[in-house]
């Protein structure tokens, strides 16, 4: 298994002869390394429907006849653009020949602005949990801290977690470390912050105060070393 992170919330991961990528918002984001035209992704997962996270799917769907795991009114919406889609729900869980795909909760919103200007309601946000090749990767998504979280630790003990740190919209590095002390992950990384003025943050801050886990703070292009 191949885990690489590319600025903002995107993470791409190769298992089992798949190329998947999570939330794939590279244009418009500064501080990714990828090219949409380059990416040939299988499967694209997506935590909610903000247009930063969302990003690229439609384009990178229908050119790659990707299959798109979304929670379900975001699914929904996907599907009338055109897109394959598989829709989930916060809680389940579905085994693909991948890997298993699992949506945990997330405390945020999650509307889809079209090009059109229209506000599409995309149903609750989510974080997920991805299981593979004996690998248990956590990704939270856009999200307050929140107690669950202790339980998420617990029930599926977690290779590496990726957690936002930006602020304003999402936890800061105070918040998100105590959420690492709440889900005790083997390795962490942050992301979320810096691709705008508003959610910027020094990683080294929040790598200061996480104690129980081995904090990776990756540039864009990055590989996760387990």
């Amino acid at each position: 298994m191949e885990i690489s992170y590319h600025g903002h919330s995107i993470v791409k991961i190769k298992t089992n002869g798949t190329n998947i990528i999570i939330d794939p918002f590279i244009r418009g984001n500064s501080l990714t390394d990828l090219k949409v035209e380059e990416e040939k992704p299988d499967v694209i997962l997506l935590t909610h429907g903000h247009n930063d996270h969302v990003g690229d799917t439609i384009e990178l769907a229908k050119a790659n006849n990707s299959l798109v795991v979304a929670p379900n009114e975001l699914a929904n919406y996907l599907a009338t653009q055109g897109v394959n889609v598989h829709n989930m729900g916060i809680g389940g869980a579905f085994g693909f020949p991948f890997g298993k795909v699992k949506y945990t909760l997330a405390f945020h919103g999650s509307v889809y602005e079209t090009e059109n200007g229209e506000i599409i309601d995309a149903g609750n946000p989510g974080g997920i949990l991805f299981f593979a090749e004996g690998v248990t990767i956590y990704h939270a998504g856009d999200t307050a801290l929140f107690g669950d979280m202790k339980l998420i630790g617990e029930r599926h003990p977690i290779d590496v977690a990726f957690l936002p740190i930006g602020d304003n919209f999402t936890m800061g590095p105070e918040d998100a470390a105590y959420a690492v002390s709440l889900l005790k992950p083997k390795n962490v990384v942050p992301i979320h912050y810096n691709t705008f003025p508003v959610i910027k943050q020094d990683p080294n801050t929040f790598a200061e105060l996480v104690k129980t886990s081995n904090v990776q703070i990756l540039n864009s292009g990055d590989k996760v070393v387990l």
